[in-house]
């Protein structure tokens, strides 16, 4: 199997690399989208009570609607900031950055997300800088002491410094730039802006789009009008859908049909991703992508609807949710996902009826050859190392961990998707997933991530094997990892030693074909087809393992099944399939059929037999 961007393990750190422009954004944006996505539950239950209790809502009952104030000046932010520290300084971090953000808070009178985003983070990284700085100067027996009032030292003086200083200042920031999308929107130039939303979206900067810029923003809007557009420039469904919807009548190949179940997750599910490798696959797309954008922005605006919050995931049902209890809204927002739908369809059709170039069946082929277009024109690192050296760059795997951008989405859905190919091979392995800001470099662990966060996850797991694919809900790797691991399990069981001496009577599934002349063979292959490499090359590298033990001359190989050459001292291992295959073009070699290329229970016998 050629094992495309897997980095073994080594036992020093993987050297820096210089720091693109474009990760840099993405890092910065993740540190943003990682704060809020954490506590989009909390998001939701704010918009949800707004929604519902609010004068003029579903159930209007003024009691309950006080608790929309306090949730929205305080509590949302403070989880805000709690989370932003916690990942800079851990608990103890975010206990500061809490205190330190309740400064800006009671300084403003606006919601202080973005003060939350600053104070918080500041907090964390102001008490890591003082706990190492006196880790080695703290009397035995003071531990608690200095740690508690440090912590409540540091706090104060943080608050003390938002309330005078960012507090005021983000204030007048936040003001400056409601002002600008005011004006924007008045002007009705918000559609514009995605022009830069969806092509970023594609780049797996949604995310940071949406989380870190557009929900802050939007909340303070709807907290004064009780509605804001923010919350749909992101997660309109409806460009994608358009897009998916041409795949499924135009497309070709894979392409075409896997696109009608990615409808269903991307439209009904929310997960966005799924479409992204579409659009890869062939770059005149973004336009269809960037006309749907603009022509929803445009309703949505034109119609005057919005949400109480922001939508998580991108679904049109949280899209419903989220919306105001409005009729005009009602319609304003089905009008609008559709209208986008429409157009990204109709421009996304144009292209795929007028390309001659897409004949590949393979959507996977696709996007391996876009993944250089994704990656800024960077090569993908390859390694050329024998299916051995593969199979032992897992021999101390004992865990899958799954790391986006957030951690939620995509990334949950491959765990998923992978989980269940390893619980089917019987295979006991733990398949997880996570935010890639809290990636660890754990023993034991397989990281298999975007190649767009290839850089950053060598960064935070530099020992851990790791496998980057194009697309997480729909990669050929993840057969590859399956054999790999069933591969590696069968190694590492001991076979027993050959022996020279008769065997017993062996069952069925051992008997060999009754037509095999085994003294005759020189050399054994497997064969693979239409371009599967996988279980045939590590088959491969099982049987020349067993020969060499058996102190069998027998040269081993896996080759095409158009490079055979017809002849008796050829013995052909294959599956039932490739079998059929091999009888209509070759008469002369001999041929071993087994279900189990890896391990048949024939192998024994036959190694046996040869010469």
């Amino acid at each position: 199997m050629s094992e495309a961007n897997v980095n073994k393990k080594s036992t020093s750190p993987a050297p820096k690399k210089k720091v693109g422009l474009k990760a840099r954004v993405q890092k910065f944006g993740s540190a943003l989208s990682n704060m809020v996505m954490p506590n989009i539950g909390a998001f939701i239950a704010w918009g949800l009570i707004t929604a519902i209790f609010m004068a003029g809502g579903w159930f209007p009952n003024a009691d309950l609607a006080k608790m929309i104030q306090p949730m929205v000046h305080y509590l949302l932010p403070l989880l805000i900031a709690f989370t932003g520290g916690n990942m800079i300084a851990g608990h103890r971090g975010g206990v500061v950055g809490a205190i330190a953000t309740m400064g800006v808070i009671v300084g403003s009178s606006i919601p202080m997300f973005i003060g939350a985003m600053i104070m918080g983070p500041l907090g964390g990284w102001a008490i890591k800088k003082w706990d190492d700085a006196i880790a080695d100067k703290v009397h035995s027996g003071f531990e608690m002491l200095v740690n508690n009032f440090s912590a409540g030292i540091m706090g104060m003086l943080l608050a003390i410094i938002g309330y005078f200083g960012i507090g005021p200042l983000v204030a007048g920031a936040s003001a400056a730039m409601a002002v600008g999308v005011n004006w924007i929107i008045k002007v009705n130039l918000l559609p514009l802006a995605n022009v830069f939303i969806e092509p970023a979206k594609i780049l797996f900067l949604n995310n940071a789009i949406n989380q870190g810029i557009l929900t802050p923003l939007g909340i303070q809007a709807a907290a004064s009008a009780g509605k804001s557009i923010l919350f749909l420039l992101e997660p309109d469904p409806g460009p994608g859908l358009g897009l998916l919807l041409a795949f499924a009548l135009f497309g070709k190949g894979t392409a075409k049909a896997s696109a009608p179940s990615a409808m269903i997750i991307h439209f009904f599910g929310g997960i966005h991703e799924i479409y992204f490798p579409y659009v890869l696959m062939k770059p005149a797309l973004f336009l269809a992508v960037i006309a749907g954008g603009i022509t929803g922005t445009a309703t949505f605006s034109l119609l005057d609807v919005g949400l109480k919050s922001t939508p998580s995931p991108g679904s049109i049902i949280m899209l419903f949710v989220m919306s105001p209890r409005s009729v005009s809204n009602y319609l304003g927002l089905l009008l609008g996902v559709t209208l986008a739908t429409v157009v990204s369809f109709l421009v996304a059709a144009v292209i795929l009826k007028r390309d001659k170039t897409m004949v590949d069946d393979s959507l996977a082929a696709a996007q391996g050859q876009m993944s250089n277009m994704k990656n800024g024109g960077a090569e993908v690192e390859t390694s050329a190392a024998e299916p051995a050296d593969v199979i032992a760059s897992y021999k101390d795997v004992d865990h899958i961990i799954f790391a986006c951008d957030a951690g939620m989405g995509s990334s949950a859905m491959g765990a998923s998707l992978l989980r269940d190919k390893v619980k089917k091979a019987g295979i006991d392995m733990s398949v997880t997933n996570t935010a890639i800001s809290n990636l660890k470099d754990e023993p034991g662990l397989l990281v298999i991530t975007q190649n767009e966060l290839a850089d950053r996850a060598a960064q935070k797991a530099p020992h851990a094997l790791r496998l980057s694919v194009d697309n997480f809900l729909s990669s050929p790797k993840y057969d590859q990892v399956v054999v790999n691991l069933k591969a590696r399990d069968q190694v590492s069981d001991e076979p027993a030693p050959v022996s020279a001496a008769p065997q017993a009577a062996s069952t069925d599934a051992t008997d060999l074909p009754a037509g095999l002349d085994l003294s005759v063979v020189n050399e054994i292959v497997f064969v693979h087809h239409d371009g599967h490499l996988g279980t045939a090359t590590m088959a491969t590298s099982l049987m020349k393992d067993r020969v060499k033990k058996a102190n069998k001359q027998i040269t081993v190989k896996n080759v095409g099944i158009d490079e055979l050459q017809d002849e008796n001292s050829l013995l052909v291992v294959s599956s039932p399939e490739a079998a059929k295959n091999l009888r209509t073009r070759y008469t002369k070699v001999q041929v071993l059929v087994t279900d189990d290329l890896l391990n048949s229970p024939k192998y024994d016998k036959m190694v046996l037999a040869l010469k």
